[in-house]
């Protein structure tokens, strides 16, 4: 299992993406996901870990700035 911070990480920027719209947000959180899917984790979480990343890269083709 991947260190807690690592997780840690991963939430906070996906919640910072929810919140606030933020693109970076969103693309590092994607980036994290994947490198989770990586890690020794039960198959179940790295499936969620994987459509996580590709629906956070997905809108950010649809959004191009940052609202705050």
């Amino acid at each position: 299992m991947p260190k807690s911070d690592i997780w840690a990480a991963t939430l906070s920027l996906v919640l910072i993406h929810e919140e606030t719209g933020c693109r970076q947000s969103a693309l590092h959180a994607a980036r994290l996901l994947e490198h989770l899917c990586d890690q020794d984790i039960d198959h179940e979480t790295r499936e969620l870990c994987e459509r996580a990343s590709q629906r956070l890269g997905q809108r950010q083709e649809l959004h191009h700035a940052c609202p705050a």
